[in-house]
Formats: structure tokens, sequence, C-alpha cells
């Protein structure tokens, strides 16, 4: 048995919940490969789960739970019928909890060669925001050259790798951050414009920008901007929704219910009618829970990577620090103030 370290959350709660703790890891089993972590990605849903709100958590794990999606380090050992991995090959995975860890065992279908052309910390940071916005792009919202997107949280993980595909397939991205600090980073992206919602008005800034829609706007905010959204869609265009940003708090790590009972009292409710009226659609997807598309994932990861290989996308920006930090880094998260990817470093 090898010992190793992780974080557990033993019940919802503040950052406090998030103790680091060592546990006795064992040998792979058959189909298994055991991997060093050099790397963890984290998420904004790392902390929803902390909250106690993310449905993913409660439905297919339960309390305790460690969060992660998302790792990347070295192969240690395989199980007996492991035939794509040797001890001591580079990877990364996706790990559908547990990543917070300083070993993880994991199947073999859910690990992938690193790039050369990446470092440990890139690699761990586009697992999951890269294959969730490659999962709406591609398999749910089609993209076809020349069309026009408007990107929310175009300087976050999945809003900065929705603006690269984007830019991949032809499209023109216009990108909405919340600060001046990060129209950079968005067009970085691929944004060809940006929309600073703090400095400007965002509706009439992207009316002016298309003025007949978009013909497809993702959106992570939840209630903020659902409904306009929807409102600012061009004939077909498809309203994409991957989380609900703007409905959580930011700062002081837990919920303030009466005010997320309000939000989601006030969440938009899409009418069929008026969506076959308009020629409308409304796509959504959460990443935890296509956990049983594993050929399509494996699909979408390898594309991804041939890409990154080839120099066709490249990594978000990204800030480091260490295991026991992730209560800091949460907290970084929650503010809104970051920008690309943040990595534990076990």
């Amino acid at each position: 048995m090898l010992q190793a370290r992780r974080i557990r959350i033993d019940k919802p709660g503040n950052y406090d919940v998030l103790r680091l703790e060592a546990f006795a890891i064992g040998a792979p089993g058959p189909d298994q490969v055991l991997i060093e972590v050099a790397a963890i990605g984290v998420n904004y849903a790392d902390g929803i789960i902390r909250m106690g709100l993310y449905e993913s958590a409660r439905t297919l794990h339960g309390y305790p739970i460690t969060p992660g999606f998302e790792v990347s380090g070295r192969v240690l050992e395989v199980g007996s019928s492991v035939t794509r991995f040797r001890p001591g090959d580079d990877v990364l995975a996706l790990t559908l909890f547990d990543g917070y860890s300083s070993h993880l065992l994991l199947d073999q279908d859910r690990v992938f060669p690193k790039p050369e052309s990446l470092s440990f910390d890139q690699a761990a940071a586009i697992p999951a925001v890269f294959l969730t916005a490659w999962f709406m792009v591609h398999e749910l919202a089609h993209a076809r050259a020349g069309e026009r997107w408007l990107v929310h949280s175009a300087a976050g993980g999945v809003g900065g790798a929705l603006a690269q595909l984007g830019r991949l397939a032809g499209c023109e991205v216009t990108g909405v951050v919340g600060h001046a600090d990060k129209i950079g980073a968005a067009r970085a992206a691929g944004c060809t414009q940006v929309i600073d919602k703090l400095r400007e008005d965002l509706w009439p800034r992207a009316e002016a920008v298309s003025p007949g829609g978009f013909d497809a706007i993702f959106d992570a905010n939840g209630v903020s901007t659902l409904g306009q959204s929807y409102r600012h869609l061009a004939p077909t265009g498809r309203l994409c929704i991957f989380g609900f940003a703007s409905m959580l708090p930011r700062g002081g790590g837990v919920p303030n219910w009466p005010r997320l009972a309000w939000d989601w009292l006030r969440t938009p409710r899409f009418n069929p009618l008026d969506m076959t009226r308009h020629n409308r659609s409304v796509i959504a997807c959460n990443l935890s829970f296509l956990s049983a598309q594993g050929p399509r994932l494996t699909r979408g990861m390898e594309w991804l990577l041939a890409r990154f290989a080839s120099g066709g996308l490249t990594p978000p920006p990204i800030s480091a620090c260490a295991l026991d930090d992730a209560a800091r880094a949460q907290a970084a998260m929650e503010s809104g103030r970051t920008v690309g990817k943040l990595v534990l470093h076990p």
C-alpha cells in the first residue's frame, strides 16, 4: 500500500470543510493505472461541490467526497490488462471527482498521453474545460464557419476554450468579460471583439456588434443573463447553457439561501411555442453527467489533444498553488477575478 494525500469534504460547508488527510492506496486492478499526480485542475464546480449544490456530486457519489475533475502526472504502475500505458509515461486524465489527490487509481480509458508540448500544469488545466466546450460546440451546437457567437465569461476556463474552438471553426466570436484586466485574455483566446460589462451596457453593445442577433450564445451566468441571451439569438440561433454562476456567492464561501431561492424562481423557463415560432434552440451540458458517454468523450479528448500537439489550440493562462491551499484556490475562483485556470500541486 502506498501512502497518499487528498482533500476530503465530510459534509458541505465553507472553505474550512476542505480537510487534508492521508490515505492508503493499493495496487491497480487489471484495467487500471496508478498515477502519481503532478498537477490538479481547479474548476468552479469544485466549489459548488463544497457548498453541497452540485447535483452530480450528490446523486453519483455522495459525501464524504474528494473534489476534482482533471489531473496530470506520471504512471507508477499498470494493471495486467493495460496495453496503452507503462510505468514512466506522462499522462493527463479525467477523474469524475477524486482529483484533489497526490495519487490516483483510474481506469485506463480515462487516461490519455500528455502531449510533449504541454507542461504538467498546462495538461491538468485542459481536460474538463476544453471537453465541455468541445461537446457544446461539436456535439450540440454544430458550429459552422461564418457564424456569429457571443461567449459569456470569455476569459474563464470554458469561456476561453469556447473562444478558441470558435476561432478554429471559422466563427466570429464576441466575448463578454466582467473586468478590464480580462480583455487581453479574451482576445488571446480568439475573440474578435470584447465587451467589458463592468464599463459598458452589455446588450446595447451586443446589438451594435450583431444587429440581427447571434447564431450561438454560450451562457454560464444563470438568471442574470439567460433571458436576454435568448432574446438576442438570431433565427436558428442556439442558446448553450453551461453554468449558473450569478446565482452563487462571490465571497464568503456559502450560499445566500434566500437569494438563491429567489434567483431559482426567476430563472427563465423557455416556452416551446416561442422556440418554434422563432426557430431558436436551448441546449445545455454538464460534463459529470456525461460519464456514460465514454466513447464520445474519448473521441473528443483525442481530437483536442491532436490540436494541442499541433499548436492549433493553446492552454489557458495558469496560476498555481499547493494542494493544502485548496481553500485559497477555491476562494479565488469564486471571486470572479481569476483569468484562465488555477492548478494545485500535491
